[in-house]
C-alpha cells in the first residue's frame, strides 16, 4: 500500500492488490493513513507457493469481498473519478482521557479488557496513587518523550512519553525500581507486539549492576515466572508496547496467525558471574559497571540441547539447520554449557563463528521459505551480499545461512542441567538504514 501511493504521487494512479484474508487491516490501515476510501482489490488467499494456473484463476475470477470480476474492479478503480468523499481524507484526535470515570473494581477490569488496554488478564488498576508512586523510580520529567511505537512499518509511530509508560508499569504489577528497565526498553522502538503474521515476539535481556540491586533472578527458572522483576519488566515491556503505538487488535493492528506467549513476559538478566566470557554487553562496548538492556526481535522458533556432550556438532548441526532461515538465533546457554565449551577452547566469538560456518541448507531449501522469498530475494536480486552469492548456487548446493556477527550468546540459568536454548532473535547493531536496523541495546543509567 506505501508503494501504491508513493506511485500515486507521481501522478501514475494504482490499485493495491491483497488477498482476502487481510480485509480487516486494509480498511484500518488506509484508515490510519488518512486515505480510508482508497480503492483496494482482493484476490483469495495463499499466493505464495501457489501455481501459475491458480494464480491465473484469481485474476480471471472474482474478488472475493467486492463480489465482482477482479479485473473489472481493477479497471474501475482506475479509471473512476475520485469523489468529494475521496478528496475529503480523514484526520485524528490524538488526545487520550488521563483519567476515567469512578467505577466498580470488576466494571474497570472489564473496561480495561473491552478497550485491550490489558494483556487479557487483571491488571494493578493505575489510580493517581499509584501512578505518582511508579514515577519516583525515574528522575526523568514525566513529560519526556520516551520513544516512537508502531506494531508494523506501514502505520503511523505514536509519541509516547515517561508518564505513560510508568501508567503501563503500574498495570503490569512492577515496581518503581523496575521503571528505568522499562523505559530504556520501550526507548529503543521495538515492539513487542508485533504485527507479523509470523506471530514475532521480543526477547529482552538485562546487563550490569541494576540485575542484582532490583532482584533479577539469573538462577534456577530464569526465563520462568518465578520472579517478581523478571515477569513484571517483560509483562510491563508488552503492555507498553501495545498501548503506546494504537493497540493490538486480532484482525486489525495485530496479525500473529498462531499467536506468540514469549509476548507475555519474555525478560531474563545474563548471569554475568558465573559465566566464562565476558558478559553481553562489554562484548558491544558497554562498561561492565553499566546496566544495559538489550531486546532481540524474533522470539519464533526454539531449539533445546544439552552439552556439549561427545555428539554437540551434531546436535548444533541439526538445531541449526531446523531455524528459520530468515531470523539468526540467540543461543542462551546455562553457565554448564558455556564453561563446557570454555574447557573445549572456545571463546564466545569462536563459538559463534563454528555456528555460523555450520548452518548450512541447500540452496533450495533455503530459498523455499516465504520469508525469504518475499523479504530477501529481492535483495539478492539487486545483488546484495551476500544474498545475491547464495542466489547463484545450485539447488542442491550447500550454503551458509548466517553471518557469525548474526549470532548471539548469552548465559543464564540454575546449573542444575547443563541445558541450551535457540531462540529467534535479531539484534541490530544500528549500522543500517529504517527500523529493522535501530539499535537494540539502551543503556539503563540514562532512565534512573
Amino acid at each position: 500500500m506505501g508503494l501504491s501511493l508513493a506511485v500515486e504521487e507521481l501522478g501514475v494512479p494504482t490499485v493495491p492488490v491483497h488477498t482476502h484474508v487481510f480485509n480487516r487491516l486494509v480498511k484500518a490501515t488506509a484508515l490510519a493513513g488518512g486515505v480510508p476510501t482508497l480503492r483496494n482489490r482482493f484476490v483469495p488467499q495463499p499466493v505464495v507457493g501457489a501455481s501459475i494456473e491458480t494464480l491465473r484463476g484469481y485474476i480471471e475470477g472474482t474478488d472475493p469481498v467486492h463480489q465482482e470480476p477482479f479485473m473489472k474492479g481493477v479497471i474501475d478503480a482506475l479509471t473512476q473519478p475520485l469523489t468529494d468523499e475521496d478528496l475529503k481524507g480523514a484526520s485524528f484526535d490524538r488526545e487520550i482521557p488521563a483519567l476515567l470515570e469512578p467505577d466498580s473494581e470488576d466494571n474497570l477490569q472489564a473496561l480495561f479488557r473491552q478497550n485491550r488496554w490489558t494483556d487479557m488478564m487483571p491488571v494493578v488498576l493505575p489510580t493517581e496513587e499509584r501512578v505518582e508512586a511508579m514515577l519516583k523510580g525515574t528522575s526523568v520529567p514525566r513529560d519526556k518523550v520516551v520513544g516512537y511505537m508502531r506494531p508494523t512499518v506501514f502505520r503511523e509511530a505514536w509519541e509516547f512519553n515517561v508518564e505513560k509508560v510508568a501508567v503501563n508499569a503500574v498495570m503490569a504489577g512492577a515496581a518503581p525500581e523496575h521503571l528505568p528497565v522499562i523505559l530504556a526498553m520501550t526507548s529503543l522502538g521495538i515492539t513487542a507486539r508485533s504485527s507479523s503474521t509470523t506471530s514475532f515476539a521480543a526477547i529482552s535481556m538485562v546487563n550490569g549492576p541494576i540485575r542484582k540491586e532490583i532482584g533479577m533472578n539469573d538462577g534456577i527458572g530464569a526465563m520462568g515466572p518465578y520472579n517478581h522483576a523478571n515477569t513484571a519488566i517483560g509483562r510491563g515491556f508488552g503492555l507498553t508496547c501495545q498501548n503506546v503505538q494504537g493497540g493490538s487488535v486480532p484482525d486489525e493492528t495485530y496479525m500473529g496467525s498462531v499467536g506468540n506467549w514469549l509476548a507475555y513476559s519474555a525478560c531474563f538478566p545474563e548471569a554475568e558471574e558465573r559465566s566464562p566470557w565476558e558478559p553481553f554487553h562489554v562484548t558491544e562496548g558497554y562498561d561492565k559497571d553499566q546496566s544495559t538492556v538489550s531486546v532481540f526481535f524474533g522470539g519464533w522458533y526454539t531449539q533445546s540441547g544439552y552439552g556439549p556432550r561427545e555428539t554437540w556438532e551434531n546436535k548444533f548441526r541439526r538445531c541449526l539447520s531446523a531455524l528459520e532461515q530468515y531470523v539468526p538465533p540467540f543461543i542462551v546457554m546455562d553457565p554448564l554449557v558455556a564453561r563446557g565449551f570454555e574447557e573445549m577452547g572456545f571463546t564466545k566469538q569462536k563459538l559463534k563463528e563454528w555456528c555460523a560456518e555450520n548452518s548450512r541448507l541447500k540452496a533450495r531449501d533455503y530459498w523455499d521459505d516465504m520469508a525469504i522469498q518475499t523479504l530477501v530475494k529481492p535483495h539478492a536480486e539487486a545483488g546484495v551480499e551476500p544474498f545475491a552469492t547464495r542466489l547463484k548456487a545450485d539447488p542442491d548446493e550447500e550454503i551458509q545461512i548466517f553471518e557469525p556477527d548474526e549470532i548471539n550468546i548469552a548465559v543464564t540459568g540454575g546449573e542444575t542441567q547443563a541445558n541450551f536454548k535457540m531462540f529467534a532473535g535479531r539484534f541490530s547493531r544500528g549500522t543500517g538504514g529504517g527500523a529493522a536496523r535501530r539499535r537494540s541495546i539502551a543503556v539503563i543509567d540514562e532512565w534512573r
